[in-house]
């Protein structure tokens, strides 16, 4: 089992940064993919970020990339995602997820965490 908690959300002006980050329980940690969505009101869910078990490989939303950098620390068990350049349509509750599997695989896997809101003021 694998439990994940995300923090480092918040209220932050255009233009600003924040550093979100998501720690995992579990022993397997650096052998799982990780990935960052977020989910606005009325919207599906979508996909930012993800990093590979060794981070190798990340990969990015068109609508983020060149401003969000995903990371890993696997000694910290912990993923995180550097938002800079802030818009209003960044505004979401951003969730973390991890899988067993690639990067590919991440979207269907059990392990979310809870979220963590991101509001992004003009």
């Amino acid at each position: 089992q694998v439990q994940l908690v995300e923090s480092g959300g918040g209220l932050v002006q255009a233009g600003g940064s924040l550093r979100l980050s998501c720690a995992a329980s579990g022993r397997t940690f650096s052998s799982y993919a990780m990935g960052w969505f977020r989910q606005a009101p009325g919207k599906e869910r979508e996909f930012v970020a993800a990093i590979s078990w060794g981070g190798a490989s990340r990969n990015y939303a068109d609508s983020v990339k060149g401003r969000f950098t995903i990371s890993r620390d696997n000694a910290k068990n912990t993923v995180y995602l550097q938002m800079n350049s802030l818009k209003p349509e960044d505004t979401a509750v951003y969730y973390c997820a991890a899988s067993g599997g690639n990067i590919a695989s991440i979207a269907s896997s059990p392990y979310w965490g809870q979220g963590t809101q991101v509001t992004v003021s003009s």
